[in-house]
């Protein structure tokens, strides 16, 4: 685990500054991953396929390409960024 240190004259000021944006920042993703899910639940509905299905059938090339899919794709991969985003803000620690 890496350990940042930061110096402040006053470190109880920067301490709230970064929690603040630290706070708005997991909103912000929060709110992205919300988004996200209910484009994919638009397709899944869509297409009566679950993301795992339709990008497992759509590697063994079992479907004709088209823009929704490539719009699906990005959406899953977004996702995926955003919770790990998510994961590795909300690991952050501060210690004294």
């Amino acid at each position: 685990m890496a350990e940042l240190k930061l110096r402040s004259k006053d470190p109880d000021s920067l301490r709230r500054i970064i929690q603040s944006a630290l706070s708005e920042r997991l909103q912000s993703v929060a709110a992205g991953i919300k988004r996200t899910e209910e484009r994919i639940q638009e397709f899944e509905t869509k297409y009566k396929l679950s993301t795992e299905e339709f990008i497992s059938q759509f590697n063994n090339d079992e479907l004709s390409h088209s823009f929704d899919f490539d719009e699906w794709i990005g959406e899953a991969r977004m996702l995926a960024h955003l919770q790990q985003t998510k994961e590795s803000i909300e690991e952050i620690d501060f210690v004294d």
